[in-house]
């Protein structure tokens, strides 16, 4: 089978490696990609939103499947742009049709989804600017501290976590008269703030029966003991440690289930990842949000320890014949740390040199903003490279990552070296 992979991130390299050795792989394509996803198919220079041209191209080359790694192509119903067009119908896309995704495009849609299916997440109110003055005055007797969320997708900036009215109230009329996210924050969510620790969990669904890939927990905070500013995500380790197996039969009786469930019973056509990113307060789990793709740095721990065809279960995703296959995860730990360029996640420069890339020998080196020039490796993103590494223990995937991060060197670069702090 041809495949086409849609994106050019770290998480498009590790699909793209995931993909490329599967023996149902004929030729794997990726639109945009990047020189880390050039070395398992061929880059072919499409944008992901560029529907007519992505059409073309699968009719071309005869694609039988096209995977979509970000969610913007998603959002903007690249499913539903496949099942209208009767020449592309026979193409299998891996994701969610325009409707269902908005349970990433639409914080307020998937709260009323969580709400309607009884799923646990945190208690919420909605606002526009038709009710900014009920808004000003719910905020005023709210609670500290305040979530603040923009609606719509805004790149991974949408959220405030307000530690005072004053600043709550601020970033609330930003956000609704000022046009703070743009469109994305035509309407604003604001949720009670839980405390508790993070993960993420990510399941395979057909629309009907689900299989859970392991387990991931990322980074977001630019600077060391998660402070600063919100990031891409500055590293990421598999599995997670508390989340034990009492945890995960809770996430999966209370959340996982009435979630499939609840695609079903709204009738959403969703063949794809479900990211559900989970917060533990106490024993039990409550979802903060879901994404619609795989999460990225994430997909860079999770594909390492996915033992079983990953192709072979999407391709089963089409006539929901997913039960009929394991979903195997390696016995290793996972931890990948993302090397960035300075200034990120505000301005920064691209074009910086790379050196030392590819003679990493014991972790697996995945390209994010990367690109070649004049036959020369080089910076072209915020986040530039994420390195993997697979062992027997945590504390020993760490040390590997961050050994090999020193290793790596192109002008500014920075990482956290506290990656996985809570559990070594």
């Amino acid at each position: 089978m041809n495949i086409l992979l849609l994106g050019s991130g770290g998480r498009e390299h590790a699909l793209a490696r995931k993909i490329s050795s599967s023996a149902l792989c004929t030729c794997l394509y990726i639109a945009p990609g990047n020189p880390g996803t050039a070395q398992h198919g061929s880059n072919i220079n499409i944008s992901v939103n560029d529907f007519e041209a992505i059409k073309n191209f699968c009719l071309l080359e005869s694609i039988g499947m096209v995977v979509v790694g970000p969610e913007d192509p998603l959002v903007n119903g690249i499913y539903d742009f496949f099942m209208q067009d009767e020449s592309l119908q026979p193409i299998h896309v891996i994701g969610p049709s325009k409707q269902a995704a908005l349970l990433e495009g639409s914080k307020a849609f998937a709260k009323e989804f969580m709400i309607r299916h009884q799923i646990p997440t945190a208690a919420y109110r909605e606002f526009t600017k038709d009710n900014f003055g009920e808004g000003i005055e719910y905020l005023q007797q709210h609670t500290l501290p305040i979530v603040l969320k923009a609606d719509g997708l805004a790149a991974g900036k949408g959220v405030v976590i307000a530690e005072s009215h004053e600043e709550a109230i601020t970033n609330f009329t930003e956000m609704l008269q000022q046009q703070k996210f743009g469109e994305a924050s035509s309407k604003v969510v604001v949720e009670e703030f839980l405390t508790g620790i993070e993960c993420s969990v990510f399941v395979l669904t057909d629309g009907k029966n689900y299989k859970i890939l392991p387990t991931a927990k990322d980074y977001k905070r630019i600077g060391e003991g998660d402070k600063g500013l919100n990031t891409g995500g500055m590293g990421a380790v598999s599995p997670v440690p508390f989340a034990d197996d009492a945890f995960m039969q809770k996430v999966e009786e209370e959340i996982i289930m009435p979630t499939i469930k609840g695609i079903q019973k709204d009738g959403l056509e969703y063949k794809g990842f479900v990211f559900i990113g989970l917060i533990k307060v106490g024993d039990d789990p409550f979802v903060i949000e879901y994404n619609c793709r795989m999460g990225d740095p994430e997909t860079e721990v999770v594909m390492p320890r996915l033992e079983s065809d990953l192709v072979e279960s999407l391709a089963a995703l089409k006539n929901q014949e997913l039960n009929r296959f394991d979903c195997l995860h390696s016995d290793k730990h996972a931890a990948t740390v993302m090397l960035v360029s300075k200034g990120y996640p505000e301005d920064y420069e691209k074009g910086k040199v790379i050196y030392g890339a590819d003679e990493i020998k014991d972790s697996i080196v995945f390209h994010a903003g990367t690109k070649i020039q004049d036959e020369v490796l080089q910076t072209n993103g915020g986040r530039v490279i994420a390195i993997t590494t697979l062992a027997n223990s945590l504390q020993e995937a760490l040390q590997t990552s961050k050994q090999n991060a020193e290793r790596i060197q192109f002008e500014g670069k920075y990482y956290r070296k506290d990656i996985g702090w809570e559990f070594v």
